[in-house]
């Protein structure tokens, strides 16, 4: 343990020189954001996001890896990534979660499910075919946590699909294969062109706080300090 923090400290101060040596705390922003998001975050905010501050700050090279929660967490951890924004914050050993943004999440089906836009009971829930994201996943792991609140588990469920992440969801349930708990910003375009709808449960008001990820100790990059400023004022 004493030797894992020292060698913690070390990295720390490295990083510090380096960031003080490279950074030009009046002059144009440079260098390179290496971030990474879950599958919601990652497939629908945070490209537009990301574009935007690179459009602005052109001298920065900017590098978005998408996985589940639980890898992006363990990339933070072994510094493989600057930053990590993931659907589930938690405990972990070297790694500090905050707050970024708020995210609503909706049950969707295709556009011509006969609840569409209206209201489901649990037992009803527990009868429709359902297509599930991979163990990991931040929506899958909320939407359990909400159940089991409820008296209800995921095995209570008609599952019949567990498609990997949000996007494999969200093309089985465009494909007519069922339902899918997901987050509202990843299917935005897909409700005002009408491909799929909304049904709300009975009892469930799923929201979560989108949470960024650091490695605890780690000197921030004057690039990812100005990326996080940037956001959070986009996402407000």
């Amino acid at each position: 343990m004493r030797l894992y923090r020292g060698a913690q400290r070390l990295l720390a101060l490295e990083e510090q020189i380096l960031q003080e040596l490279g950074d030009d705390a009046e002059g144009e922003l440079t260098g390179r954001l290496e971030i990474g998001a879950s599958t919601g975050p990652g497939g629908s905010v945070l490209p537009v996001v990301l574009a935007e501050f690179q459009r602005l700050n052109p001298q920065v090279r900017v590098a978005l890896s998408v996985s589940d929660s639980h890898t992006i967490v363990e990339q933070v951890a072994r510094r493989e990534l600057e930053l990590g924004v993931v659907g589930v914050g938690g405990r972990h050993r070297g790694i500090t979660f905050e707050p970024f943004y708020r995210d609503e999440v909706v049950l969707a089906v295709p556009a011509d499910h006969e609840r569409a836009g209206k209201t489901m009971s649990l037992a009803e829930l527990k009868k429709e075919p359902l297509v599930l994201m991979q163990e990991g996943a931040g929506v899958r792991q909320m939407i359990d946590d909400e159940l089991r609140e409820l008296g209800v588990r995921l095995r209570d469920l008609n599952v019949q699909l567990e498609l990997g992440l949000q996007e494999s969801a969200r093309a089985a349930v465009l494909g007519g294969f069922g339902a899918t708990f997901i987050s509202r910003i990843a299917i935005e375009g897909d409700l005002a062109a009408g491909t799929l709808a909304l049904v709300r449960v009975e009892g469930l008001e799923p929201a979560r706080e989108i949470q960024l990820a650091r490695a605890t100790g780690r000197a921030e990059t004057r690039v990812a300090q100005a990326f996080v400023a940037y956001a959070r004022e986009r996402l407000a």
